[in-house]
């Protein structure tokens, strides 16, 4: 479990240069925080990114919302992604054929829940199991990268999470253009999400994860029953916002976020304080003004964030649900030295474990994902644990633009990316027959013996 005591070690969103130029680069758009620090050294810190970096349980008052709006239109029809029937769109009328529909981030949509209930029940091959069905968005800039290596890592990153989503089921939306050209950065990921409900009324979720954030457990899978009841769920400390009114207090770059009319509304507020709106100067003071460890002087997307569950709590903030029992999303400088030591852990159970030792189908892999958790109940969550961390993120490395936070080596970044992305395609190879035998070997890899690791591999792995 994540200590709140130690959530301050926790990044937070970075920050573009303010300049037309940056504005045209969505290298970063979907990259957002960087590390909290205790003291005068923060404010430094934070002062720094903004010139450095260019990133990017109430119950529910609408049952449609908090038990999952699918649930209610789901019909008699064969069950998971093999009933869907993607060749039957009936000539009824649906929100489709309203001419005023439109996917941009400025124009409002109205009783989306019963629209989205209307689409369902019209195709019943996606309205069995809708109620946990997730679609993952993710993204990265339209031109080639400035460091050398950044489209390289860029694209081991996309790897890793249509791995994760091959292995679980989940479908995902890779975008690379600014679908409202004045909300650069990390605002291009509201124009981005909102054109996905639209466009995918049978999924229930949608789960935003910028690009330079990495599955680091692949048998992991998300506890949707601990959301039932809210409508958006993102890695943070409510004391930090409430308490210390600290716009690090959560982080931005990662959330899962219902499909629904609630969504829709949150959005269009959350969406009022960007670049594109005509308060968004008067945003910037006032998200000074109410944080005051914020040195920029933009409006961002997380302080914007950060304001709306402060602020406007009754309205928006029992929806929302602030996750700190496990790693969301980690920060890559706490756990990046620790893999090594988590495979040994993890090694030591297969030796145990004939079940984790038996070869199997990719697609039955959720089934060994919980023999998994059997072995897992005392490794505990987050800072500390020998579990493997779900997610990592690499806030402050800037993998496209090269970028990076004066505190570490840009060499430091690299490295750390590749051992992680490593040790998170070795838990996918493993299902293939293979494995890399060192986590900065990226192009080397050694087949497996019958019944590994209880039968020694020759060359030794990592």
């Amino acid at each position: 479990m994540l200590s709140p005591d130690q959530s301050h070690l926790q990044t937070a969103a970075t920050m573009p240069k303010h300049n037309s130029l940056l504005r045209t680069k969505t290298s970063s758009f979907f990259s957002s925080c960087f590390l909290y620090a205790a003291g005068t050294s923060a404010s430094f810190l934070l002062a720094w990114a903004f010139w450095s970096f260019f990133s990017s349980p109430a119950p529910s008052a609408n049952p449609s919302f908090s038990r999952g709006l699918a649930s209610e239109a789901a019909l008699s029809c064969p069950a998971g992604k093999a009933g869907h029937n993607r060749s039957y769109d009936p000539p009824d009328p649906t929100f489709y054929d309203d001419p005023e529909l439109s996917y941009t981030i400025e124009k409002t949509i109205k009783n989306w829940d019963e629209k989205r209930r209307e689409w369902l029940e019209k195709h019943p091959s996606f309205a069995a199991g809708a109620a946990d069905r997730i679609l993952m968005v993710t993204g990265s800039q339209a031109t080639p990268c400035k460091n050398p290596i950044g489209d390289h890592l860029l694209l081991r990153f996309f790897k890793n999470k249509v791995d994760y989503c091959r292995i679980h089921g989940y479908d995902i939306f890779y975008n690379t253009v600014l679908l409202q050209p004045k909300m650069f950065s990390f605002w291009a990921k509201m124009p981005a999400v909102k054109a996905v409900m639209l466009a995918h009324p049978e999924a229930e979720w949608i789960w935003w994860v910028d690009s330079d954030a990495a599955f680091t457990d692949m048998d992991f899978t998300l506890p949707l029953d601990r959301y039932k009841a809210h409508n958006l769920v993102v890695h943070g400390w409510p004391h930090l916002i409430h308490k210390e009114k600290s716009w690090t207090g959560l982080n931005a770059g990662v959330f899962l976020m219902r499909n629904c009319q609630w969504s829709m509304d949150f959005m269009e507020e959350w969406a009022s304080m960007g670049p594109q709106a005509p308060e968004y100067d008067k945003w910037g003071v006032i998200q000074r003004t109410t944080f005051k460890d914020k040195t920029f002087p933009e409006s961002d997307d997380q302080t914007g964030l950060a304001y709306l569950i402060l602020k406007e709590r009754e309205k928006w903030g029992n929806k929302i649900y602030m996750e700190d029992e496990y790693y969301f999303e980690g920060y890559w400088m706490e756990i990046v030295g620790t893999l090594e030591s988590i495979t040994d852990a993890y090694t030591g159970i297969e030796k145990r474990e004939r079940r984790l030792r038996r070869r199997h189908a990719e697609r039955v892999g959720e089934s060994y994902g919980k023999v998994w958790e059997e072995h897992l109940k005392d490794a505990g969550y987050g800072r500390g644990s020998w579990r493997r961390p779900f997610m990592t993120h690499f806030t402050g490395c800037q993998p496209c633009s090269g970028d990076h936070n004066q505190m570490y080596s840009g060499q430091s970044c690299w490295e750390a990316m590749q051992i992680a992305l490593n040790f998170a395609d070795n838990q996918v190879l493993r299902r293939y027959g293979f494995v890399h035998r060192d986590l900065l070997d990226t192009s080397t890899v050694l087949p497996l013996p019958f019944d590994y690791p209880a039968s020694d591999l020759v060359g030794g792995a990592s």
